[in-house]
């Protein structure tokens, strides 16, 4: 299958040759790891500016056990470009999920994820629509809760992510058409495999893909996927380009903000997935 694709205007520097303050850091000054300058690189939240981030982690630091009133967020607005901040030594660590970073450390034998600086945090997945959207909210709803009670979901979640056999993508996902239904469109980023990603091949694949795919029988509707950065989910949604984010999270607990990811004009789907944030490092 082939995307659509809506890029943010910030990726345009991060691709120009380098990466700059504001942008993902700046490549030609590596910052070496120290308790007093650890910087940690993490996909773009939609409603906290890295400084706003900043502020929210060392409130998290205060209650636990791991010091981290120092370190400071760089903002990326994909994982390709995280990576290659780690790579340049933009950023010290980089802070994904814990079904990214397995993916990631089979793939590439040069990375690690960290028992340090581990906050435990976890964060649910859902669907983000506009607020207006209450009735596609309460249909995506019923969808998943059928999901849920039938065992498709626990199905999905075996077959592509906890049994992926490891150092092997996820295999593609066919999207049926539906004859005379609504087409649905769906902003994803391609960017976080073993959830979604864009194979070589052009075609979509992933946990995330195959629920939209079951999704899609559910509502009697088409699903269109559209290929978002990170950071331009938001203004994809609310610009009405597309009819549903997939994906964005909601903080587990209340050591952050319900809304870090949810700006204003933004409902959320009841979640559907769960997963613990952990930081990865390259090997020393």
């Amino acid at each position: 299958m082939k995307f659509k694709k809506i890029t943010s205007a910030v990726v345009s520097c991060m691709l120009a040759g380098a990466v700059f303050t504001g942008c993902g850091g700046d490549t030609n000054k590596p910052v070496s790891p120290s308790e007093d300058n650890l910087k940690i690189g993490m996909i773009t939240t939609l409603n906290a500016s890295e400084q706003k981030m900043d502020e929210i982690l060392k409130k998290v630091g205060e209650i636990s056990d791991v010091k981290i009133a120092t370190h400071s967020t760089t903002y990326y607005d994909n994982l390709n470009n995280m990576i290659m901040g780690i790579d340049s030594g933009s950023v010290n660590e980089i802070s994904t999920y814990k079904s990214v970073a397995e993916y990631l450390t089979a793939k590439d034998s040069k990375f690690e994820i960290l028992k340090s600086h581990s906050l435990h945090l976890k964060d649910s997945f859902c669907f983000a629509l506009r607020d207006d959207e209450k009735d596609l909210k309460k249909d995506i709803d019923k969808a998943l809760e059928e999901l849920k009670a039938d065992g498709t979901l626990d199905k999905l979640t075996k077959e592509y992510i906890t049994d992926l056999k490891k150092d092997s993508d996820p295999p593609a996902v066919n999207l049926e058409s539906i004859s005379g239904a609504e087409t649905l469109k769906v902003a994803v980023t391609g960017d976080l495999p073993p959830l979604d990603l864009i194979l070589a091949d052009g075609k979509a694949a992933g946990f995330n893909t195959a629920l939209l795919a079951e999704l899609g029988k559910k509502l009697n509707k088409n699903i269109e996927l559209v290929q978002v950065d990170g950071a331009a989910r938001g203004s994809a949604l609310t610009s009405k380009k597309v009819d549903v984010v997939f994906w964005a999270i909601l903080p587990i607990g209340d050591d952050r903000p319900s809304d870090i990811d949810m700006p204003k004009g933004v409902e959320f789907s009841e979640p559907y997935f769960t997963d613990e944030i952990v930081h990865l490092d390259k090997k020393k």
